[in-house]
């Protein structure tokens, strides 16, 4: 069955545009212009993804998703904007976006982190993320290696968790900070270094993968 995804943006011919694309890689689309209509169509349609823009006529994105998650945590959501300040992406990640990205973007990007967002909520409606001898299971927030429990914080199972969702990809010390601590924390780049170093070594037995520096951005997970 295709996937289903909602569409809000109030640019006529970029919502068409990306729902066009969207069906010919296999979506099904349906298409909104602002938040006010969207909340009406998702009160009677369930979507396997949410793409939204922020500044919108009548309810704006923000709203948008807080509305939404006062009733559905799951269904994932992107923010598709022209908004790329701090301020924007921390408010957005706060209230329970899933991923967020600037206009204007490669539209092969959007399609990647669609597919990778899909996948990770597969793996999390299986229970089970399975890399070589590694599971991370999400109902008890537990990752097992050959079998035998890892200690992990919940705050390392997370980025793990991320990480492992979309291998090759690189995350930024920035980006990783706004997703898993709050704007507010005494949080620095170096803390993202001291967890990496930690999760290192606590997966240094793990056979599919590898957590690896991209000098100058962050890091990503190379499967082997």
């Amino acid at each position: 069955m295709l996937k289903k995804l909602l569409v809000i943006e109030d640019d006529k011919e970029l919502n068409s545009s990306l729902c066009s694309y969207l069906q010919q890689n296999e979506y099904n689309t349906v298409s909104c212009e602002n938040g006010l209509e969207a909340l009406i169509v998702v009160e009677n349609q369930k979507f396997d993804l949410i793409i939204s823009d922020i500044m919108m006529p009548k309810i704006d994105g923000f709203t948008f998703v807080e509305k939404i998650r006062e009733k559905d945590k799951k269904t994932p959501i992107i923010f598709m904007t022209a908004r790329d300040d701090k301020f924007s992406k921390q408010l957005g990640y706060k209230l329970g976006i899933d991923d967020y990205i600037v206009k204007p973007f490669d539209i092969e990007e959007l399609a990647l982190k669609i597919g990778a967002i899909l996948r990770r909520t597969t793996f999390e409606e299986n229970k089970e993320l399975v890399v070589g001898n590694l599971t991370l299971n999400c109902t008890e927030h537990m990752g097992y290696i050959d079998g035998k429990e890892m200690s992990l914080t919940v705050r390392e199972f997370d980025l793990l968790f991320k990480l492992l969702s979309y291998p090759k990809k690189t995350f930024t010390r920035s980006q990783l900070m706004e997703e898993f601590w709050d704007f507010d924390s005494s949080a620095t780049s170096r803390t993202v270094d001291v967890y990496m170093a930690k999760l290192r070594e606590k997966t240094s037995n793990c056979n599919g993968f590898e957590i690896v520096t991209v000098h100058g951005l962050g890091y990503k997970v190379v499967l082997k």
